[in-house]
């Protein structure tokens, strides 16, 4: 039994959600070791973020990673404090993947029409201002 400074207490077999590079997984715990614990990836709840995390929405970095949601049953080692309980039922894998994939690409077309119509409201005000 282990517990993080939110005094969440966890216990190898449990169900919890991960955070992982900006990726949010459902995951079985599988070992604690320290600050660390061990999981093993069943679903997809949000999938990483595209680019540098360190810039964000910054087109023009070095290098624009390309991040992918860790696979079935991959293992990783997270942080205590990147550890959630979970609730509910584990959905499949797959179709986790798909909804998350989807969620992200409607997110980012939203935020792309969004940037869009900013732009033309400045451009206008750039005008109206006689700049």
């Amino acid at each position: 039994m282990m517990m993080n400074k939110e005094a969440k207490e966890y216990r190898i077999g449990d169900i919890i959600k991960a955070e992982v590079r900006s990726g949010r997984y459902a995951a079985e715990l599988l070992e604690l070791d320290g600050p660390r614990a061990l999981v093993k990836v069943l679903a997809v709840l949000e999938h990483p973020d595209q680019g540098d995390l360190h810039q964000p929405f910054n087109p023009d970095v070095a290098m624009f990673h390309e991040r992918r949601a860790l696979s079935y049953t991959e293992k990783t080692k997270v942080l205590l404090r990147d550890l959630e309980p979970f609730s509910g039922e584990v959905p499949d894998y797959t179709e986790s993947l798909k909804a998350a994939v989807a969620q992200s690409i409607q997110s980012l077309d939203r935020l792309n029409r969004w940037t869009a119509k900013a732009l033309e409201s400045i451009r206008q005000l750039e005008k109206d201002y006689k700049l």
